[in-house]
């Protein structure tokens, strides 16, 4: 993610609502986010939609990282020759449906 511009990225919703278009294509343009203030305080961030789905994934991708990291500290393992056999099973019962 790009990151904040506090002179330019940061606006008061009224500002925000008075142009939402020029905004909406400022956050496509530029790939930065966009903080949107209400009474002085921070009240959301707009994101482009590529920029949101980075964000998704790279969570997903941590995630699924921890998880195999927890699994094998605990070890749930297993080996090459396991994965290849499972593979297979799953592959033959595939090709009979």
């Amino acid at each position: 993610m790009t990151s904040i511009k506090i002179s330019n990225d940061i606006i008061p919703l009224g500002e925000f609502k008075a142009s939402v278009s020029k905004w909406l294509k400022s956050i496509q343009s530029t790939g930065h986010p966009l903080v949107i203030t209400q009474n002085g305080r921070p009240a959301g961030v707009l994101l482009s939609p590529a920029e949101y789905d980075d964000l998704v994934h790279q969570k997903q991708f941590l995630e699924s990282v921890e998880r195999g990291l927890k699994d094998a500290d605990s070890g749930k393992i297993y080996t090459t020759e396991q994965v290849r056999l499972q593979l297979a099973e799953r592959r033959s019962k595939w090709q009979k449906k």
